[in-house]
């Protein structure tokens, strides 16, 4: 984990604004703004891109998939422009994360993280952000299936820190992981019993 350099009260500043930041729902507005309906009465309820690209509108899921990456990002991008501190920035990141997780607006029940988790990764180190996206592309290009493509992405976070040499990051990556598998504990026990849905299929309800 980075150094801690930042005073206390202004982490739990930083905290609060990256959380409120990741909360902003972007699934739910752009459906909505494009009168596709309300996108947790669709298909599996998830407000994350991969939800959106089932109401066929596929300008609406990169709409999505590039605002959820994109404010994990700006988290990260801001706090280091303002405190220009490892710590800051690392916290930043996890706050908008977990934001999107658990956004305030939507009474805590928000996506599974995966752009935002790919777009912080691309802010605190692009190297490592690039191998985590190029992951996720390659399993999801052979099996056809997003959460494949998503758990394994998280899974060999850890593996590209050490080939960038970036080990200051590994706390912060390995929660990130562990979340990302408790959010998608349903997708687990689909995969295991060969009922997870690819990509163009529908998605079971739940």
């Amino acid at each position: 984990m980075p150094e801690l350099v930042t005073a206390t009260d202004t982490l739990v500043l930083t905290a609060v604004l990256a959380y409120l930041l990741g909360s902003i729902p972007f699934g739910v507005l752009v459906t909505r703004a494009m009168g596709l309906g309300d996108l947790r009465r669709i298909g599996s309820g998830n407000i994350g891109a991969t939800n959106v690209l089932r109401t066929g509108n596929k300008g609406a899921a990169l709409a999505t998939l590039l605002l959820d990456g994109g404010k994990g990002a700006l988290a990260v991008v801001l706090a280091r422009a303002f405190l220009g501190a490892e710590d800051a920035a690392q916290l930043a990141g996890l706050a908008a994360f977990l934001g999107h997780l658990y956004p305030v607006w939507l009474g805590f029940k928000g996506g599974k993280g995966v752009a935002t988790f790919l777009g912080l990764m691309l802010a605190l180190d692009w190297r490592v952000g690039l191998a985590c996206c190029a992951t996720w592309a390659v399993a999801v290009a052979v099996t056809r299936i997003s959460s494949v493509g998503a758990l394994v992405a998280a899974a060999l976070s850890p593996l590209w820190l050490f080939a960038f040499d970036h080990g200051r990051m590994l706390l912060l990556t390995m929660i990130l992981t562990v979340l990302i598998y408790i959010r998608h504990a349903a997708n687990l026990a689909r995969l295991k019993a060969g009922t997870e849905p690819k990509i163009g299929q529908k998605k079971p309800q739940g």
